[in-house]
């Protein structure tokens, strides 16, 4: 790590956790959230926003990612906790759950985005596009976009109609069309738009 980064006055030696989520937008399944503390003499090259990552290779580092970090936890809301609270409560929750799951008790918390979840063990900085610019972060990015991903193939194992192995849940045209012949499953957030009008319609 830089001696100050971004000029937050974060120290090289700082124990620094990255904070990231995946599955905010899909219209079924759980939000994830992962924070990640890299060890200062295990480097993983190759660390770089989820996004910008092939499946393969992504995978391949959460393997890394979870063998060499210093510590590491990943977490979740359910269905219901973001239908209840809604989607940015409910990922905010998963990200404070996965920061208090760490084994090792971080002196600073980096967040991906502008915002910061309430309650955390410890201080914490929201950094925007903080995934392709701090190294814990991107690691914390991987592990949620894979543990996420992975959850979705479970769905597909439940729920074949709805191809979720194809789309991880996101409101494609192929996903709205296999909604809108089967309606939604358990899985579907009922809070989202195309799924709240798809049981609005199925009541009239």
């Amino acid at each position: 790590m830089q001696a100050d980064l971004f000029g937050l006055g974060i120290q090289e030696d700082a124990c620094i956790a990255g904070v990231d989520e995946a599955g905010r937008g899909p219209l079924a399944g759980p939000v994830y959230a992962a924070a990640v503390i890299l060890h200062p003499d295990r480097p993983i090259i190759g660390l770089a926003d989820s996004k910008t990552l092939k499946a393969e290779r992504r995978e391949a580092l959460a393997h890394v990612i979870r063998d060499q970090a210093w510590a590491w936890c990943v977490a979740s809301a359910s269905v219901e906790e973001i239908d209840t609270l809604n989607i940015l409560q409910a990922t905010m929750l998963a990200m404070r759950r996965a920061c208090e799951g760490l084994s090792v008790r971080a002196s600073q918390y980096l967040v991906d985005g502008n915002r910061l979840p309430k309650g955390l063990p410890g201080p914490g900085q929201a950094i925007v596009k903080g995934d392709s610019l701090v190294q814990a972060i991107s690691a914390a990015s991987i592990l949620a976009k894979t543990a996420r991903d992975a959850d979705c193939m479970s769905l597909h194992e439940q729920y074949p109609q709805y191809a979720f192995d194809a789309h991880k849940g996101y409101g494609t045209a192929l996903h709205l069309r296999l909604l809108r012949e089967h309606g939604p499953c358990p899985a579907h957030r009922r809070s989202f738009a195309p799924v709240r009008q798809l049981l609005v319609s199925a009541t009239d």
